[in-house]
């Protein structure tokens, strides 16, 4: 009996790979299972090569494990590219159609099982992918009832005898198995707790904790990894009266979320790397006109195309810094599923209590890396709109001047209206203003607001603007990562202290303003300071080096092949840098 397994479905973009990870992991999660997937897929709707690789753990995981217990193959190329990962004692699943083969070292077990020819005798082809399920249940010696839940939810609606025709090639695929029985060795899992958890990628985190913040807008272009934040707004927003457009480009997008901000309704839009770059000089407007703005930013491969399903985080300076001229920017950096959720509504927060706009930052691993979340906690989710009063009543001036919406305050956030208050009425426009928003270049006024908007973040309030692991008031080293990276280093961490190493852990979750307060007396208290990241240059090294100091201390950890880390990776990489 075993406490935790990897598994993976290879095969041809297009046959049904999807769904059968999709199948197979839902219902293991409903078991009471931690669970953890990621999916490699190509830049293409269909064809090539894709696969996805799930964790199933009776305790929580955060990360994609090292090696591999079963992979269920549709085609020879899946075999071929992933069997190096498969432990000794493991196993192959594939399609008899194809005439499987494997290496002759004597590491894992084929089953050559039909599972085109059994689906067709049942009436279709198109449930191989069931009979796949069927074949691994088996070997997992896993009740195929187990499954009826899941099948019945995406099949129902298509007929009773359909979900009877879908069950019946889940138990053909067991059945098939079980016909082996004097060769099979099971890989029987330890039972689950049986409590209920959410099983979600971090892109429906965003969007739930977007609905669940208030907002009933987005204007969005679709673009990898960000699609589905608008694909589940387009699906939820209507039954809370609200509403998704599709725009020509990201810079309609983005133009489009400041007016509906200005206009009083929270707003937000979605993109990836090539998509910012866009939007760059409208989160300039936002940041000039003190208007809120939330924007995510769920990075992937780059330059320009780059690579569009591969994972990456090389958009960090660019989030900070990408901008002309200079503007307060918050930038926030959630670190597992359920922090998406609950960072997305503080994104709103933020962008309106100090009038700012608010740069989400994600990384593909995390926008569409599933993963096990315990049950959210809707009942403390708080709303807070800052200086805005939608019922205040606004005295009339003596000389009718116009309303001083950009006042220069000693905390830097200036009294906020909407449209159509009485007594509210002001100019607003991107070029430097006086503080009832009419154009200015008087040298004075152009310092004193310039001054006024860059204190706003001086009393930024962050809750847990670093995840900090540290066991040990002097460490052999520290590790920092930030986004997707942090089960990994948990994992490493844990295989360092077995080896001796005192090792403390540092997540950054606040970007910009950059948390040195949190985070020096953790670099000052370590020998070495390992920064894992998923790019070529160092970028949140440089920003520690440049925040912190300590340059002699800090070495980077990089990876920027468009593959994640491994536990394994981490570990001897950092042996190495010790």
């Amino acid at each position: 009996m075993i406490n935790q397994l990897s598994w993976k479905v290879g095969g041809q973009q297009g046959e049904g790979i999807e769904s059968t990870g999709e199948i197979f992991s839902i219902a293991l999660n409903r078991l009471g299972y931690y669970l953890y997937g990621y999916r490699h897929f190509s830049s293409r709707i269909k064809g090539g090569h894709t696969n996805n690789k799930i964790r199933v753990s009776t305790t929580q995981v955060r990360s994609i494990s090292d090696d591999l217990d079963i992979l269920v193959a549709f085609d020879q190329e899946t075999i071929d590219v992933n069997y190096h990962e498969l432990r000794e004692g493991g196993v192959v699943i594939a399609d008899a159609k194809f005439k499987p083969s494997i290496p002759e070292d004597g590491i894992a077990t084929l089953y050559a099982v039909p599972f085109t020819e059994i689906a067709t005798e049942l009436g279709t082809s198109l449930m191989k992918n069931m009979v796949a399920v069927g074949a691994s249940s088996a070997i997992l010696d896993l009740d195929a009832e187990a499954f009826r839940e899941v099948v019945q939810e995406i099949f129902g609606r298509k007929g009773e005898s359909i979900v009877e025709k879908n069950m019946d090639a889940i138990r053909a695929g067991v059945q098939f198995i079980k016909d082996q029985a004097e060769s099979v060795e099971t890989m029987q899992l330890a039972k689950a707790d049986g409590n209920k958890r959410l099983f979600m990628i971090g892109n429906d985190a965003i969007a739930l904790g977007a609905v669940a913040a208030g907002s009933r807008f987005m204007p969005a272009y679709p673009i990898t990894p960000a699609s589905e934040i608008m694909e589940y707004l387009i699906k939820k927003l209507p039954k809370f009266g609200g509403t998704v457009i599709q725009t020509e480009d990201e810079i309609a997008a983005c133009t489009m979320a400041i007016g509906a901000n200005y206009a009083g309704v929270r707003t937000l839009t979605a993109s990836a790397g090539p998509g910012l770059s866009l939007m760059m000089e409208a989160i300039g407007l936002s940041g000039m006109t003190e208007t809120p703005l939330v924007v995510v930013d769920t990075q992937r491969g780059g330059p320009s195309t780059g690579l569009p399903t591969k994972i990456e985080q090389s958009d960090l300076m660019a989030m900070i810094y990408g901008t002309h001229g200079e503007i307060p920017k918050v930038v926030m950096a959630p670190s597992t599923v359920q922090e998406a959720f609950y960072d997305t509504i503080e994104a709103f927060n933020i962008a309106e209590e100090y009038q700012v706009p608010v740069i989400l930052l994600t990384d593909l691993q995390l926008s569409l890396g599933k993963q096990s979340v315990e049950a959210l906690d809707y009942k403390n989710i708080e709303i807070r709109r800052g200086k805005l009063d939608i019922n205040q009543e606004i005295p009339a001036s003596d000389d009718k001047a116009y309303f001083k919406r950009y006042e220069v305050t000693e905390d830097g956030i200036s009294p906020r209206v909407l449209p159509g208050m009485k007594n509210g009425i002001h100019h607003v426009t991107g070029v430097e203003h006086e503080e009832t928003g009419k154009p200015s270049e008087v040298a004075a006024n152009r310092q004193a607001q310039m001054d006024k908007r860059l204190r706003k973040l001086n009393n930024l309030k962050f809750n847990t603007p670093v995840h900090v692991n540290a066991k040990h008031e002097e460490a052999d080293v520290l590790l920092v990562g930030f986004n997707s990276t942090r089960g990994t280093i948990e994992e490493a961490m844990e295989r360092l202290e077995k080896d001796g190493v005192k090792a403390n852990h540092a997540q950054i979750r606040l970007i910009h303003p950059f948390p040195t307060e949190e985070i020096a007396p953790l670099v000052k208290a370590a020998k070495k300071v390992i920064v894992v990241e998923y790019n070529a240059t160092g970028q949140l090294a440089n920003i520690l080096k440049m925040n912190v100091g300590e340059h002699e201390k800090i070495r980077s950890l990089l990876k920027y092949d468009g593959d994640p880390f491994l536990p394994k990776e981490i570990h001897t990489k950092c042996k190495e840098l010790l």
